[in-house]
């Protein structure tokens, strides 16, 4: 039997997906950040998620 091929499972896979409406500033600001850290949109997005969820927890 030949070995197992493919990508190997993730310990958190992103399988929920949304859609959002967002201004067009809004949209401007996300791709300038993403452009300063050098990362995808969806890490802003998740990094800011982080930090809210963190300061609620003060």
């Amino acid at each position: 039997m030949s070995p197992r091929t493919g990508r190997p499972p993730v310990k958190n896979p992103k399988n929920v997906k949304m859609n959002i409406r967002i201004s067009e500033e809004t949209a401007n600001d996300l791709r300038e950040c993403a452009e300063a850290l050098n990362i995808s949109r969806v890490n802003v997005i998740e990094k800011g998620i982080k930090l809210v969820k963190s300061q609620l927890e003060e």
